[in-house]
């Protein structure tokens, strides 16, 4: 019997009793319309899954009860950042759903040249939690326990020059001379560097180069953005990660 699990921000500890986020409660109460009494499981991206049970669930609000505490998710193999220029509508939220249920431990929403969204303020606010929702949700779909770092958007030229000395990096460009399958091994962490529709242009290839990002390509075909980074992840996870597992 499938058992719903629900994401909460708050501490979790067998014997602890929590009162659900509005969000929460609403799924909880009207989508799954679960009543008090009834099964299921929290997690609060700590790496662990919570069994729970409703101590109260209605319009008021919907309570549950810890009862025990899941064995820790274990630390993956390779630690992959999805660095994605930002796409429009649809587009950018398939790319972030996906790329959690492949496993990227780390996402970074990219403003470049090409970009063709523009947000600032209130709406890039919106839109962050927006894509915050999308990530909590994914999560909950495809069982895992830790929840994926999401950065705040930001300008790629800015994001660069952050990045450290030691840090491992590859650009997809359709016509980079080098595929994954050349690449060595990478130990620990490795950066998926993606752009937006159109690509990346020229100086921010070169600017991506210059901080010690590799250009591969993905064979003869030229992907869409929201399909790129996904074959990318897939063929990383096989190569070096947990698909091995």
């Amino acid at each position: 019997m499938r058992i719903d699990r629900i994401y909460t921000p708050q501490p979790l500890a067998a014997g602890v009793s929590v009162a659900l986020e509005p969000g929460a409660r609403r799924h909880v109460t009207q989508v799954l319309r679960l009543g008090a009494g009834a099964a299921l499981v929290l997690f609060n991206g700590d790496g662990r899954d919570y069994a729970a049970r409703l101590i109260t669930a209605g319009g008021d609000g919907a309570v549950a009860e810890v009862l025990d505490a899941g064995p820790a998710e274990p630390e993956p193999p390779l630690a992959l950042t999805l660095a994605l220029g930002i796409s429009r509508g649809e587009r950018m939220d398939y790319a972030l759903q996906k790329a959690v249920e492949l496993g990227a431990a780390a996402l970074v929403p990219l403003f470049t040249e090409r970009s063709l969204v523009k947000l600032k303020d209130q709406r890039l606010d919106k839109r962050r939690r927006h894509w915050q929702g999308v990530v909590v949700a994914a999560c909950e779909q495809s069982g895992r326990r830790r929840l994926p770092a999401l950065a705040p958007p930001q300008k790629l030229g800015t994001w660069l020059a952050a990045l450290p000395a030691e840090h491992a990096g590859v650009l997809l460009h359709h016509a980079a001379t080098r595929t994954l399958a050349q690449l060595p091994t990478p130990v620990g962490a490795l950066t998926l560097l993606v752009g937006p529709e159109g690509g990346l242009a020229a100086e921010e290839r070169a600017a991506a180069e210059g901080r010690g990002f590799v250009p591969v390509r993905l064979g003869p075909r030229v992907m869409r953005t929201e399909t790129a980074p996904l074959a990318a992840l897939a063929a990383m996870q096989t190569l070096w990660g947990d698909f091995r597992a």
